[in-house]
């Protein structure tokens, strides 16, 4: 009798290059520029939240520059979760884990309500008779985007690729369409553009969504294993994607600080939208209306992506059971992850406010970014430069670490000011999390499979 062919082993599958990654990253934060930071302008007015667009932009540097360097070495799907495997422990690697999932599905909701209301505003300025109920459009793009990461990841990020280069056009075209080189001619700074109208004071109000301009470049890491060359393709990708963003931010605050009144600016759902709108010119609001649309799409399609993969990873692990670690037979996907978090993300979708879905995530995101900063400390400490080979190393440690940890407590200080309730909420939540891992979950856990990494012992070990 014929020996029994071996079983071969199911997958993801590494097809991705750069471009990718870089669309993964910006696709997931270019609708910061189109919604969302705006509500800084409110707390602090137009100049407090250009100041905390900056420094936001430091911190997330920080992030950059560190994440480039862990995950050119570790490179396994879950991201800043392998990280704090490998590194920290496996409680602090729960967490991440649980962190990550929660930062992208509620940047999904965000995604999908948005779209909602986009549409509903584009409808009543199109004049359709009737009322258009934006809860459909809402569960229409979680499903679909769903499905379509269901399907492969080659196909979903070639689409985030082209739809994340057309919104980053509009943002160039708007720009350009201002007339920036000739003040007075279309933005009216002298007129609109006042100081701090709650003192310095509101600087530290408006940090907590000037994150809102760069939240989500982190997630390139979750395609660790699906990138052809990890120590090449993750560190451009992720750093072109930071320089991108950073130069759409300035934009994007420049020409709505010129067009709208800061208390208005300061609670428009769709500003970017509204600022083409307020051009008066009827292709460009058409043109603004896509990209706000194809920017929603792209961040809502990078966030199924990028927590499916985080949810597979502790599947895979069983910090989660094990059920989540299938990859699909034929598509090479994590699909019950992605199936599992549709009815989440529609449910939080149709019932939960904007600014709520978007302080949940910028929480979740803040507590990832706290514990990156002490994962380089330790991995620089527990395997030096010249000990194992890394595809980048970041300049100037441990300044990024320091200053990242610096600009995350006074984040935290702001949302507690404005959401204090949410961040108490919030914090209860990880710490039951907590408990329930340690207490039940962790005795499923196969301890000696943890390091998959083929490194030397740790020094000091």
């Amino acid at each position: 009798m014929a020996a029994a062919a071996p079983a071969r082993k199911i997958a993801l599958l590494r097809v991705l290059g750069p471009g990718h990654v870089w669309a993964l990253g910006v696709g997931i934060v270019l609708v910061g520029e189109f919604m969302g930071w705006n509500f800084a302008v409110g707390k602090g007015g137009p100049v407090a939240a250009l100041t905390a667009c900056w420094l936001a932009g430091i911190l997330y540097t920080c992030v950059a520059m560190i994440d480039s360097e862990i995950t050119s070495t570790v490179a396994a799907a879950g991201g800043q979760y392998a990280q704090a495997k490998h590194i920290i422990g496996p409680l602090a690697a729960f967490n991440v884990g649980l962190y990550l999932v929660m930062a992208y599905t509620m940047l999904e909701v965000s995604n999908a309500i948005v779209t909602g209301d986009l549409l509903e505003a584009f409808m009543a300025n199109l004049g359709v008779p009737g009322t258009v109920d934006k809860r459909a459009f809402m569960v229409l793009t979680i499903v679909a985007l769903a499905f379509l990461n269901y399907r492969g990841v080659l196909a979903s990020l070639t689409m985030n690729l082209l739809i994340t280069a057309a919104a980053f056009a509009a943002i160039v075209v708007l720009f350009v369409a201002t007339q920036p080189w000739a003040p007075g001619a279309v933005l009216r700074h002298d007129a609109l553009l006042v100081g701090l109208p709650y003192g310095s004071l509101g600087i530290l109000a408006a940090m907590h969504f000037g994150l809102w301009f760069y939240l989500g470049i982190e997630g390139t890491t979750q395609a660790a294993e699906e990138v052809r060359s990890p120590a090449r393709a993750l560190p451009l990708g992720t750093m072109t994607g930071m320089m991108t963003l950073l130069i759409a931010a300035t934009a994007t605050w420049y020409v709505c600080s010129g067009l709208m009144p800061w208390e208005y600016l300061g609670q428009a759902v769709t500003p970017l939208y509204d600022a083409g709108r307020l051009t008066g010119n009827r292709w460009l609001e058409v043109f603004l209306f896509f990209g706000t649309l194809f920017a929603t799409v792209a961040s809502a399609n990078g966030c199924i992506n990028d927590a499916s993969r985080a949810w597979f990873a502790m599947g895979r692990d069983r910090y989660m059971p094990a059920w989540f670690g299938a990859v699909h037979p034929i598509y090479h996907t994590p699909y019950r992850a992605i199936v599992f978090f549709v009815p989440v993300a529609i449910l939080f979708a149709v019932s939960t406010p904007l600014d709520q879905t978007i302080t949940f995530s910028i929480l979740s995101g803040l507590l990832g970014y706290t514990l990156m900063a002490l994962s380089i400390i330790l991995f620089r400490r527990k395997w030096p430069l010249g000990t194992i080979q890394r595809g980048y190393v970041h300049p100037l440690h441990p300044l990024p670490c320091l200053l990242l940890l610096l600009l995350c407590s006074v984040t935290y200080l702001a949302v507690f000011l404005g959401y204090g309730t949410q961040l108490v909420a919030m914090m209860s939540f990880y710490i039951i999390a907590s408990a329930w891992f340690v207490l039940h979950r962790y005795k499923y856990v196969r301890r000696g499979d943890q390091f998959t990494m083929h490194w030397p012992k740790p020094r000091g070990y």
